[in-house]
């Protein structure tokens, strides 16, 4: 597992990054989560960015649940990346499988598989950008805590 934080400027102004590696057992859940919490506090403590308490929970909770699925449906590694721009942070999850998944039907029925439908229901919004190898889903939270819910 390789994390680190970086500070840039660049063409979209100031951004922080953090990247973590998984190789892919279930201890990776909870180390990105960590990972999340850890970036997002450091945001708000050394760099002054108003990070709130609704945004560092459901960035954990998006987290877990893109890493969840990544683990569940992909082979091999997965990749999360954090950046902060733009009153945002950017949730992005990269693993080898190249199918796009798709929300299901809500359901009250059904026991589990409704991380996505989760994902979609707390992201300002969420992409899927197919790449060379596998799929980069990327969900974007405001890091006010306000308007985080997609508008229907």
């Amino acid at each position: 597992m390789v994390s680190g934080e970086v500070g840039q400027s660049g063409p979209e102004g100031n951004f922080l990054e953090t990247m973590v590696a998984l190789e892919g057992d279930a201890s990776c859940i909870a180390h990105a989560r960590r990972v999340a919490a850890e970036f997002l506090t450091t945001a708000k403590e050394r760099h002054q960015v108003h990070v709130s308490q609704r945004t560092l929970d459901l960035a954990q909770l998006v987290v877990s649940e893109l890493v969840t699925n990544a683990l569940k449906y992909a082979p091999g590694p997965v990749l999360v990346r954090l950046r902060i721009t733009g009153g945002l942070v950017a949730v992005a999850v990269w693993d080898s499988e190249p199918v796009v998944p798709v929300a299901r039907d809500t359901d009250a029925g059904r026991i589990g598989q409704h991380g996505l439908e989760i994902v979609q229901a707390v992201a300002r919004d969420l992409s899927v950008a197919r790449e060379a190898v596998g799929k980069r889903i990327t969900a974007r939270l405001a890091l006010t805590g306000t308007s985080e819910a997609r508008s229907a």
